[in-house]
């Protein structure tokens, strides 16, 4: 997984960086420079257009200027704070206007059509939170320096930053605690079931629906099964028959004290999925807490699960022995924490990990999981096509599968993350389902693993 870096600590690596201030400029402006003559095709005949801020990202832009020059491109620089609200024409204009430090709002001048790379990121756009400040410049390729940023995965950052390169300036960033995930970091941490293997080796629980809402028992099954589990039992308080696929087990138990039956063999499983159409009543939050706080193995909580759990999530999880993943959205979020999580989602995912002593799987268009001892991970798969309903059972699901085939937690969140936006990508733009993306699961587990 490639290492992501926030604006302060990217400050502080720059400041203990043994080279020369100019050396590092150099460096960066050459990245930059490949960029650009690989977008143009060459350099004979072609006219480059750079905006340059203070600072050095500024600087970085004017030395790419220079490099560009000695090598016959045609190179106008502009000066940030005067340029036009159009600049002239150009085949290719480089962004290097203002980096990761700016915190007002930037209005960035029309390209005209030219192709844009910003230089570390778009300028206006804030580097920790990714939110637009003002009209930045939408660019084709953005070249950042020595790891990612923030910014480029959250927010307004993915749609303004184009393909990122990630550049390799000689800049020490082994200490960064944020990575972000991708097919060879998801296909290392697979699991790989053994020749000898039996259906209860990866044997998951599932304590979801009740009756009326037995589709979000359905989905986490399904998905639980597509991502490896070899037996999935399924219990839906007071709903009688069976639920889910026709491989799962269902078993029937009582709607208003279910939690002690279910605790009397759930050394058999290897992992648990809680809440998914749970209801919220007081009758089931008072079971679910209890079945919670009781388990003995890893447990992967969800939807009505966490409402169940709400301020009380860490003192129900302190009780635990096992690992416990949260996955809420905003909402679920707040009724955990007492608030959204805001611009920064990286913080609050951090500060609700270590206060529940839990793993937080934080839903958004980039993903947030973050685990208790400060590690997090960035999971930018996915996209509107997992808005719809069931997904995130589906998602838990996956994790739930994972957890029981022995993957560490927060890698089975952030692989399960990777894994439920690759599934949705196999699924029609237009009309995806939750089924769709459940039947896309194998598919994405395939690609994952063929960049083994």
């Amino acid at each position: 997984m490639n290492p992501v870096v926030r604006v302060s600590e990217m400050q502080a690596i720059d400041a203990a960086a043994p080279e020369p201030v100019a050396e590092l400029i150099d460096r960066a402006a050459r990245a930059l420079v490949r960029a650009a003559v690989d977008l143009l095709g060459g350099v004979y005949g072609r006219r480059v257009v750079v905006v340059a801020g203070k600072g050095n990202n500024g600087n970085d832009g004017r030395r790419a200027a220079e490099l560009l020059e000695a090598r016959g491109v045609r190179t106008t620089v502009i000066d940030a704070a005067y340029a036009p609200a159009v600049l002239p024409d150009a085949d290719l204009v480089i962004d290097a206007a203002y980096g990761t430090g700016l915190t007002g709002a930037y209005t960035a001048p029309d390209p005209g059509g030219a192709i844009v790379v910003a230089a570390d990121i778009p300028s206006g756009v804030n580097g920790d939170t990714g939110i637009a400040l003002g009209r930045p410049m939408p660019a084709d390729v953005t070249v950042t320096f020595a790891a990612h940023k923030p910014g480029l995965l959250l927010a307004d950052g993915p749609g303004l930053c184009g393909t990122v390169i990630v550049a390799d300036i000689g800049l020490d960033v082994s200490r960064a605690t944020v990575h972000v995930m991708d097919d060879d970091g998801a296909a290392v941490r697979l699991p790989h079931r053994a020749v000898d293997a039996h259906k209860w080796r990866q044997a998951v629980l599932v304590v979801a629906g009740s009756p009326g809402m037995t589709g979000a028992a359905h989905m986490a099954a399904a998905a639980a099964q597509r991502s490896g589990a070899g037996m999935v039992r399924i219990a839906a308080p007071g709903v009688t028959g069976s639920v889910g696929p026709v491989e799962a087990v269902s078993v029937e138990v009582d709607e208003t004290a279910w939690a002690e039956q279910l605790l009397e063999d759930d050394d058999r499983f290897q992992a648990a999925v809680v809440g998914p159409g749970l209801g919220t009543s007081m009758v089931a939050r008072h079971q679910m807490r209890q079945l919670i706080s009781k388990l003995s193995i890893p447990v992967v909580v969800d939807g009505d699960g966490l409402t169940a759990l709400g301020h009380e999530a860490a003192q129900v999880i302190g009780a635990r022995t096992a690992a416990t993943v949260l996955t809420p959205h905003d909402g679920e979020f707040e009724r955990l924490t007492g608030a959204r999580p805001g611009d920064d989602r990286i913080g609050p995912a951090q500060e609700l990990a270590v206060h529940a002593g839990a793993v937080v799987l934080l839903k958004g268009p980039t993903t947030v999981v973050a685990a208790p001892d400060g590690e997090v991970v960035l999971v930018p798969a996915g996209d509107q096509r997992l808005a719809t309903a069931g997904t995130g059972d589906v998602l838990s699901g996956i994790v739930v599968a994972l957890l029981a085939g022995g993957v560490a937690p927060l890698d089975a969140s952030a692989v399960g993350a990777h894994l439920h936006g690759v599934a949705a990508a196999f699924c029609p733009r237009t009309g995806t389902i939750a089924t769709d993306v459940v039947d896309a699961i194998p598919d994405a587990f395939a690609r994952v693993r063929s960049g083994a």
